[in-house]
């Protein structure tokens, strides 16, 4: 006979690393509201008004602002997929384990790939940028916004106008920024962005907002197939090579998002209202207000961890306000520090990838977890785990400091 499970009861978690994280319980709220229809005009009300909060939150006035069902490599896979056809050079600044995500899925789009490679740690800077596109001429640059894996931040300020020079489209991969610091789409020139609900927006993993301009529709149109099945009678296909994807051919996304409703897929109706509300409590909470906050908790956590004495990990000045970078001890086992975090304290934080694993860890603070209280608490917790391993610190030194950030940051001066 079969065995028969209980009933889900996940153990209460504090995620204090680079992803997912804790859900805003009204997100949780709405992903509990009936199913509709996916063309009922309610639910249709619904996705205009989903596609409206995220040209807000991109900062953009384009009219191709919607999601991609499926995690935040959903909306990388679409836009990639889309954008490269076979034999289309395309060039990669990878400072990161997700730089590597980008080329891998490039090729896997049979691009011509090019990478351009710094130490982790560290960010390209235009120059280097345009250098590399004057010398391979890519049609496509693809880039990581925000890299969890290294805790760095790519500025992208100055970069889409070198991109509009040399008559090359902009990807860019903002899956760990969008919400917790600026994504300015048009201010910037970025052509196509995609993101995830599970980082800055405090959502569940498993839709991916994506936005992208006229220069990426034109060259989606000129490759635009329908299926059979749904194909109106006067379609005709595009010129160019037909996207290799179904799922993600943007041509046939944005039909089911425009007015011709195309019946492509069927919506996911509870991460619909999930990123819908996502979105919407980051807007309540004023852009600007939502960033600073997350700075704030990024100038705490860095002041705490070097009371404690520990060493921050890259270039801190472009380091993720929303992801910390920790370097471990000589002598500390990491995984065993993790492991008391976690059995202990219920607390989870990360440790990375390639070059870095066992090297750092990684803490994050990002949407519905980035608060004072759980700063304090992931570093009180951290410091005793540390001397429980054997590294020394002085008791609430860390505290003390991330204290001492956010004293001065509640003091009405501090607010003029």
């Amino acid at each position: 006979m079969s065995e028969l499970f209980g009933e889900l009861n996940p153990p209460p978690r504090l995620l204090m690393g680079p992803g997912p994280v804790g859900v805003d319980p009204r997100v949780l709220r709405a992903m509990s509201m009936p199913m509709l229809g996916q063309f009922d005009p309610a639910f249709t009300a619904y996705m205009n008004e989903t596609m409206e909060l995220l040209r807000q939150l991109y900062r953009t006035k384009n009219r191709w602002s919607f999601l991609v069902d499926g995690t935040a490599r959903a909306g990388i896979e679409a836009m990639l997929v889309s954008l490269i056809a076979p034999g289309d050079k395309v060039l990669v600044p990878n400072f990161g384990r997700f730089g590597y995500l980008l080329a891998e899925i490039a090729g896997r789009c049979r691009a011509d790939v090019i990478t351009l490679d710094r130490d982790w740690g560290t960010v390209f800077t235009p120059d280097e940028i345009e250098t590399a596109i004057k010398t391979h001429k890519p049609r496509v640059l693809a880039i990581v916004h925000g890299d969890t894996s290294t805790t760095m931040a790519q500025p992208l300020a100055g970069i889409g106008d070198i991109c509009r020079r040399h008559d090359v489209l902009l990807y860019v991969d903002a899956t760990a920024t969008l919400g917790g610091m600026d994504v300015a789409v048009d201010a910037w020139k970025l052509d196509a962005v995609s993101a995830g609900l599970q980082k800055c927006l405090s959502g569940p993993p498993g839709s991916s907002p994506v936005t992208f301009n006229e220069r990426v529709a034109d060259v989606v149109k000129a490759r635009k197939h329908i299926e059979a099945g749904i194909r109106p009678d006067d379609f005709v296909d595009g010129n160019a090579p037909v996207i290799q994807s179904n799922y993600f051919d943007l041509g046939m996304l944005m039909d089911y998002w425009g007015e011709s409703r195309l019946n492509h897929h069927t919506e996911a109706t509870s991460m619909l209202y999930a990123a819908r509300e996502a979105v919407r409590l980051v807007l309540a909470e004023g852009l600007e207000p939502c960033f600073a906050r997350h700075r704030l908790a990024s100038d705490a956590v860095t002041s705490g961890l070097t009371a404690m004495g520990l060493d921050l990990f890259g270039d801190q000045a472009n380091k993720m306000p929303n992801v910390t970078g920790v370097v471990i001890p000589a002598g500390v086992d990491g995984e065993a520090v993790r492991g008391m975090m976690l059995h202990d304290f219920g607390i989870e934080i990360g440790t990375s990838f390639g070059p870095l694993r066992g090297k750092i860890w990684r803490i994050g603070t990002m949407g519905y977890v980035c608060r004072k209280e759980n700063v304090l608490i992931c570093l009180a917790a951290l410091e005793t785990c540390l001397r429980q391993c054997g590294f020394s610190a002085r008791p609430g030194a860390g505290v003390d400091a991330a204290l001492a950030v956010y004293r001065t940051a509640e003091r009405p001066s501090a607010l003029l």
